[in-house]
């Protein structure tokens, strides 16, 4: 088990608030401050699958923490085409996405080093050990 450091425990945090951000400006950008259609759009079910990595990303679940990270760049995507393409409130807020998505982005990942070390390390030891069984 790997002891977190001062600088993982802000990376967690600052992963953590990204993605609660992220699903609440998800949520007010559809029903209420830039719908695609007056008095809300179906397009809020978009933050459905936020939910799924939540739970494991605020317990510090490295496993969800892993796919979570590459799953957050769809809305970084969705943030960068819509900023692009849509105009006033609704490009803002794309661009809030877009900041949200990269947060998290970069704090899992970095969040996420020493554990890919760890196993790194841990791989090359049993390879070692499997190539020269005699060192035992």
């Amino acid at each position: 088990m790997i002891e977190l450091t001062t600088t993982q425990q802000r990376l967690h945090l600052i992963s953590s608030i990204s993605l609660v951000l992220l699903i609440v400006l998800c949520i007010l950008w559809e029903l209420v401050l830039a719908p695609l259609r007056p008095g809300g759009s179906w397009m809020v079910i978009k933050v459905l699958p936020l939910f799924a990595p939540l739970s494991g990303t605020l317990k510090k679940n490295v496993y969800t923490l892993q796919w979570a990270s590459m799953f957050i760049l769809l809305y970084f995507t969705e943030g960068v085409v819509r900023a692009w393409s849509d105009h006033g409130l609704s490009q803002i807020l794309a661009g809030l996405e877009v900041i949200f998505s990269t947060t998290f982005f970069v704090c899992a990942i970095f969040f996420l080093r020493p554990y890919k070390q760890a196993a790194k390390n841990l791989a090359s030891e049993a390879i070692r050990k499997a190539a020269n069984p005699d060192a035992l």
